[in-house]
């Protein structure tokens, strides 16, 4: 079984580095998509199947938060997990997304481990051969 993830952030290099520390932490990928802002995110959404979103917060044009809060509006996030990776980690803002519905929360930098054990708890076990 492997996962279609969409990675949406507005730093191209934290992209690359999220889809190598997926490769290195065995998440089994099919599809990777990858978005810069939120908007972005939302048309990939609705014109692919996307398992597995990994956000950041702060982006131009709809940044996290707001991207979240859409998911919220249209009932995606109620099948669509997503995990935030973020340098920002208030109790606070965390709280306030987790009660939106996302599923984890990771600060940067991101380890292979801290992903994996994400992926694991959000999606269920899979075979990290």
């Amino acid at each position: 079984m492997s996962f279609n993830i969409l990675t949406v952030d507005d730093s191209k290099t934290i992209r690359k580095v999220i889809k190598k520390t997926l490769q290195l932490s065995g998440v089994p990928v099919g599809e990777f998509y990858e978005a810069e802002n939120g908007k972005q995110a939302l048309e990939i959404m609705q014109a692919n199947w996307v398992d597995l979103v990994f956000a950041d917060i702060n982006m131009p044009v709809m940044n996290g938060v707001e991207m979240i809060e859409r998911m919220a509006e249209d009932n995606i996030l109620d099948k669509l997990p997503v995990i935030i990776v973020s340098t920002e980690g208030s109790k606070t803002r965390i709280d306030e997304l987790m009660h939106k519905g996302v599923k984890a929360y990771l600060r940067k930098p991101i380890t292979p481990e801290n992903l994996r054990n994400a992926v694991i708890n959000v999606m269920g076990d899979y075979d990290a051969t």
